[in-house]
């Protein structure tokens, strides 16, 4: 099957659909990071947490798994329907589910701290695991750019 992106207008603008979703969701995951950090550095002076950073954490964190896990499924269309393409048949479709994985891992590690079960191993291990979805997301990234039309 021809990849319709050659010779569609529409499916040619619709393939870039996926790719901006994904850059506004690591966008949004930067900031995440950002708030969740001044945490980290309040926590490791011994200062008390800003209420503020924290609600941005959770508020920010929640809306970025939604909008990974809403462009990982954008993906898979864009994948299967607009390209006509495997699913894992490429490296970024690797990378990018092991980004959905570590970013799901994240959560649940966070939702454990937001719950109330504090430990300094439970926050480092969330704190390494969402570098690591970081890290994911960036070769997931890098991975997806050669896959443009």
């Amino acid at each position: 099957m021809s990849d319709p992106t050659a010779y569609d207008p529409l499916s040619f603008a619709l393939a870039y659909l996926h790719p901006l979703w994904m850059l506004a969701s690591l966008g949004c995951a930067l900031f995440t990071l950002r708030f969740g950090l001044r945490l980290r550095r309040a926590r490791r002076r011994g200062l008390r947490k800003s209420g503020d950073d924290y609600r941005r954490h959770l508020r920010l964190a929640k809306l970025t798994l939604l909008m990974v896990w809403i462009g990982f499924a954008g993906g898979l269309a864009s994948a299967l329907w607009l390209r006509g393409w495997g699913v894992f048949s490429t490296a970024h479709g690797i990378a990018s589910s092991t980004a959905l994985i570590l970013f799901s891992a994240t959560a649940a590690l966070g939702h454990q701290l937001e719950t109330g079960r504090h430990s300094y191993a439970l926050t480092d291990l969330h704190a390494l695991v969402s570098l690591a979805a970081l890290l994911a997301a960036t070769l997931a990234l890098g991975t997806g750019i050669v896959l443009l039309p």
